[in-house]
């Protein structure tokens, strides 16, 4: 007898050393479909991340033994593929210094408590969907619009570079797609964050100025000679496509 084919469970590592929130995560996760288990502990979360088969982390910064910004870098640190694992935060603290860190270090999103369950599994939902690669078209492309080197899909929230897909944050996405709408016109950060940023907690120039600077690692991966993002002083940022 054939044996029914069954798409591969999403697994969530969701790392939290509070109990109630731990569960209300979990539940949350598994109720939309997800896999999710617990770890209690940043070196443990560590270990089931080395063992492979998690797809996201869910972390929280106040640990009992390694910060989850230690966590993240030493993830980050790691070979392979398990390195590009997404990290969305949970901290405490609704510090813009915490947000810069955490960003710095290669974190992909940012919650602070009190939160959402709900909000927190769209934001593993979406950060999911940019991680997945999309299928083969058949024939011409569909949704894709081009600017120069780049190329934005906005129903899908992709973005390529040159040909290669760019792998973007929720914010950075948010603002290279700003950029994007009017190529070489300078966006000061106010209007930046007006246009990509959902609200005023997550909004600050030196987040901002972060997400840039991320951005244009990215961009040099993908094959970028010079600095696409131009810094105006005083005033912001354009867009040479």
């Amino acid at each position: 007898m054939l044996r029914a084919m069954t798409a591969p469970v999403t697994h969530v590592l969701v790392v939290e050393d509070e109990a109630a929130i731990a569960e209300t995560v979990l539940y949350a996760l598994r109720s939309e479909g997800y896999a999710a288990s617990h770890s209690l502990l940043g070196g443990q979360a560590l270990q089931q991340l080395q063992a492979g088969d998690i797809d996201l982390v869910v972390l929280d910064v106040g640990l009992p033994d390694l910060s989850g910004f230690e966590v993240c870098r030493r993830l980050r640190a790691l070979p392979g593929p398990v390195a590009q694992v997404p990290v969305i935060f949970l901290t405490a603290r609704n510090d813009e210094l915490d947000r810069v860190l955490g960003l710095e270090l290669g974190a992909d999103d940012y919650m602070a408590k009190p939160f959402s369950p709900r909000e927190l599994v769209a934001r593993v939902r979406a950060r999911l969907r940019r991680a997945t690669p999309a299928p083969a078209a058949s024939g011409a492309e569909t949704g894709w619009q081009e600017h120069g080197a780049f190329a934005i899909d906005r129903e899908g929230r992709r973005i390529r570079f040159q040909g290669h897909a760019l792998d973007l944050t929720r914010y950075e996405y948010a603002l290279l797609e700003a950029l994007l709408q009017r190529p070489g016109a300078i966006l000061s950060r106010a209007q930046l964050m007006d246009r990509g940023w959902d609200s005023a907690a997550d909004s600050a120039d030196r987040t901002v100025d972060t997400h840039v600077k991320t951005l244009r690692a990215k961009l040099r991966a993908a094959g970028a000679s010079g600095e696409p993002i131009r810094t105006h002083r005083g005033l912001g940022y354009a867009l040479e496509v």
